[in-house]
């Protein structure tokens, strides 16, 4: 049989309960049994200290203990008056002139209550000066506590009273029955409350164990749209909030996906469709195998491979495994390598190409120049792109002390503010037509986005002061 959660912590606080129920209850009869024991053998004390008093004076008056053996009831006498409490003093109007009726039966003294006899009585010692025994019940230790007993300031005996080791009393008994099944009592009722709140606490604790549960198997068969609700703000309270931060991610992760996907699919096809467009032409006769034909094809697979080039790239980086041989290095001067090259391209696009670099030497950082070249040759071909003829880019290059900023500012046109933080995204190109002949495919800043990073820097786009966009790349600089 398979027991649930909510089952076993149910059983779990229970024990707990129970077991702490249990055990105070038993420690609690314990500790009354033994207080108890206690309690009686103090009061008890008190007529040993009565009786003490008697013996002093009945041996004040002998001035020898033979009073005892001549006459045996008279021990009697005396533990009887020390056991009962004596009376309130009798006013002045009423003096009575007899003893009291409790203790004497005519000229004999009365016999003490059975109880008192036998647990009183025969529990009492009495020892001379020599600690020789006088009056003894039972077996006298030197451990056992005595009182000394004085006349004229001369210790002429010991008085004892063995301690009770248990309770025999019957009204005594039954007091302790009788606390102790109130103690049983107590016990049940705490148990069977604290049995019902496990019962509630339990299922209060397992409910959001159960629709997290229930929302995992959902999440498991591709349901990312599922949530649960957050009720509270302890750990259960954080772990749905982390599980709907997490089904949002995978949601996220799967819309991106499919549009990949999509969106790779859409710029395979162009490609593929013209160059089967083209060959299928060559297999009917409508256009001849010449010059101009195998150019176009030609074209075609250029544009498909650099693709599947930058795909490769991008994938590459996403996984880590680009590889990256970083050493010390002029930044100015990788950037104007790459200027050299782009500049006629520039000029013959009709577009003005400014550069303002500090000399060389000064800006040092930690980079792979490999794929600087590949960052800031994606950024000026994009610029070559998207720039109109007769407009102008303006590149500027500043260090501080541990940052080297780079900006890229070029003239119209621009992008919608709304399209800015999307420039980073695969495959995306601002043209609602896809034209490729204006761009490429939409790859080349994420590429830039991934390199900057693995340098430990940052990437932003914003509107530029030119009406195009401005592009600024902040790298660590090396401290000389």
């Amino acid at each position: 049989m398979k027991i649930g959660v909510a089952h076993k912590l149910f059983l779990v606080i229970l024990t707990a309960a129970g077991l702490a129920v249990v055990s105070s209850a038993l420690i609690m009869q314990w500790s009354l049994s033994r207080g108890f024991l206690k309690f009686i053998n103090a009061m008890e004390k008190t007529g040993i200290s009565r009786l003490a008093a008697e013996l002093e004076k009945n041996y004040g008056t002998e001035q020898s203990w033979e009073f005892l053996h001549r006459d045996p009831a008279r021990w009697r006498q005396l533990v009887a008056a020390s056991l009962l409490e004596a009376p309130p003093p009798p006013s002045e109007e009423k003096m009575p002139d007899v003893s009291p009726p409790e203790l004497f039966d005519g000229d004999k003294p009365r016999p003490l209550p059975p109880h008192m006899a036998r647990h009183f009585n025969q529990r009492l010692f009495l020892l001379d000066a020599g600690r020789r025994p006088l009056v003894d019940h039972g077996k006298v230790s030197v451990d056992n506590v005595v009182t000394p007993l004085l006349s004229h300031g001369k210790v002429v005996g010991y008085l004892g009273l063995l301690p009770r080791t248990n309770i025999a009393d019957a009204p005594h008994q039954r007091f302790l029955r009788e606390q102790k099944s109130t103690f049983a009592l107590v016990a049940g009722v705490v148990v069977l409350l604290s049995a019902l709140l496990s019962l509630l606490l339990a299922k209060r604790l397992v409910r959001p164990l159960g629709e997290l549960a229930e929302a995992t198997h959902q999440l498991a068969a591709g349901s990312f749209t599922v949530r649960v609700p957050v009720t509270s703000h302890d750990e259960l309270g954080q772990l749905a909030s982390d599980f709907n931060s997490l089904a949002l991610a995978l949601e996220k992760s799967e819309l991106t996906r499919r549009q990949w996907v999509a969106d790779i699919s859409h710029e395979l096809r162009t490609p593929i469709a013209i160059l089967r467009g083209e060959i299928e032409a060559l297999q009917d006769g409508i256009r001849q195998p010449n010059h101009e034909t195998i150019n176009s094809l030609h074209d075609e697979v250029q544009r498909l491979g650099r693709l599947v080039d930058d795909l490769y790239q991008l994938s590459l980086s996403d996984v880590g495994a680009l590889t990256y041989r970083k050493c010390e290095l002029d930044l100015a001067e990788v950037l104007a390598e790459i200027i050299a090259v782009y500049r006629l391209e520039f000029l013959s696009k009709e577009i003005l190409l400014e550069a303002s670099l500090p000399e060389k030497g000064i800006v040092t950082v930690f980079g792979d120049k490999e794929r600087l070249h590949q960052l800031f040759s994606n950024l000026l071909d994009n610029a070559l792109k998207y720039t109109d003829a007769g407009g102008e880019l303006q590149i500027g290059m500043q260090a501080s002390a541990d940052v080297v900023a780079i900006d890229f500012r070029d003239s119209a046109p621009g992008v919608l503010p709304s399209e800015l933080e999307r420039l980073f995204e695969r495959l995306y190109r601002v043209e609602s037509s896809r034209n490729r002949s204006t761009g490429g495919a939409g790859l080349g800043l994420a590429i830039c986005r991934n390199i900057v990073e693995a340098h430990g820097g940052n990437i932003t786009v914003n509107a530029s002061p030119l009406g195009g966009l401005w592009i600024r790349i902040e790298l660590p600089g090396v401290t000389p």
